[in-house]
C-alpha cells in the first residue's frame, strides 16, 4: 500500500503546485510572462510515466485549470490533449535527445497549445488577446530545463532514496 501511495504522491504534489503557480496573482507587468506550468508538468509526467499519465490526466488537469482560472470550461482541457498526445508519441525520441532538442520540441508544442487556445477563443467569439499572449511560450521554453532538472531529480530520489 505504501508503495502505491509513494508512486502517486510526487506527481500529485507537482500537479497541485503547477495549478497553484498558474493562478498565483502577479503584477500586471509580469503576469503575461508567466510560464505555462500545467502543460510543462503534464508533458513531463506523460513522458516519464506514460502508463500512468496520459490523455485523461491532461484532460483532468485542463479542466482543473479552467475552473481555477475562471476560463471557459474545456478550453485548456481541449488544448492540452493534442500536445500530450504528441508528447506520448515522441516520448522515446524525447528521452534520447539532448536537452536543447527537447526544449525546441516543447517550444513547438507550446506554440500549438497557444494556437489552440487562440482558436477556441475565436470560435467562442470571446475577446482575442494581443500579441503579448504569446509571451508565455518563450518563458515556458526557458523554464523547461528547470522543470526537467527539478522533477527528474525528485523522481530519481523517490525511486532510490538510499
Amino acid at each position: 500500500m505504501t508503495g502505491s501511495i509513494r508512486l502517486w504522491l510526487l506527481p500529485a504534489v507537482t500537479f497541485a503546485l503547477a495549478l497553484g503557480l498558474s493562478i498565483v496573482p502577479l503584477a500586471d507587468s509580469v503576469a503575461p510572462l508567466r510560464p505555462d506550468w500545467v502543460p510543462l508538468v503534464v508533458i513531463f509526467w506523460a513522458v516519464a510515466r506514460p502508463w500512468h499519465f496520459g490523455l485523461l490526466t491532461a484532460f483532468g488537469m485542463g479542466l482543473a485549470l479552467d475552473m481555477l482560472s475562471g476560463a471557459m470550461l474545456g478550453r485548456h482541457a481541449l488544448a492540452l490533449l493534442p500536445i500530450v498526445y504528441l508528447a506520448l508519441k515522441l516520448r522515446l525520441r524525447m528521452q534520447a535527445a539532448l536537452l536543447w532538442q527537447v526544449t525546441v520540441t516543447i517550444l513547438l508544442m507550446l506554440v500549438l497549445y497557444h494556437f489552440l487556445l487562440f482558436w477556441i477563443d475565436g470560435v467562442a467569439r470571446r475577446t482575442l488577446p494581443g500579441a503579448i499572449a504569446w509571451a508565455p511560450i518563450l518563458t515556458s521554453a526557458v523554464a523547461w530545463p528547470i522543470v526537467v532538472g527539478a522533477l527528474g531529480g525528485l523522481r530519481r530520489y523517490q525511486q532510490d532514496p538510499g
